[in-house]
């Protein structure tokens, strides 16, 4: 089940930089294909991986602390079980909100985060709602 309603999607998606965590050059991860996307919708990716490798044109960086400019939004492609971190980190470097990708959930992480003033999804996929929206928006 999804969490985050669409007026916070919304906000979400208004974002332009993105950290993208758990993105790397594996053209076969999830993060490689939603990055790419990211990007055609007119989004600023940064890839957070340890290794901090170049993808799709932009430099990466190890980790969120290590990012020398202001993230929007902290994509989350790890799982659940390490995401609670990320999202914490994301509250520390002062971004405005957190995406968790399909099938990452973590409900303290989310009460965490939204307490701490941050919009939040979890459960969802940035590239799908992001084309949904887009899409709908172009329709009116």
């Amino acid at each position: 089940m999804p969490y985050g309603d669409d007026a916070t999607i919304r906000r979400i998606l208004s974002h332009r930089t993105w950290a993208v965590v758990g993105l790397s050059t594996n053209s076969h991860r999830a993060a490689f294909g939603v990055a790419a996307h990211l990007q055609q919708w007119g989004k600023r990716i940064v890839p957070v991986h340890p290794r901090a490798e170049t993808v799709h044109g932009e430099r990466g960086y190890a980790s969120l602390a290590d990012i020398p400019f202001p993230v929007d939004v902290v994509e989350v492609f790890v799982n659940s079980a390490t995401a609670g971190d990320i999202a914490d980190q994301a509250v520390k470097i002062g971004a405005k909100a957190v995406w968790f990708q399909l099938d990452v959930v973590d409900l303290a992480a989310y009460e965490r985060t939204t307490a701490a003033g941050l919009d939040m999804v979890m459960d969802r996929c940035a590239a799908v709602t992001l084309q949904r929206i887009g899409l709908a928006s172009a329709a009116v």
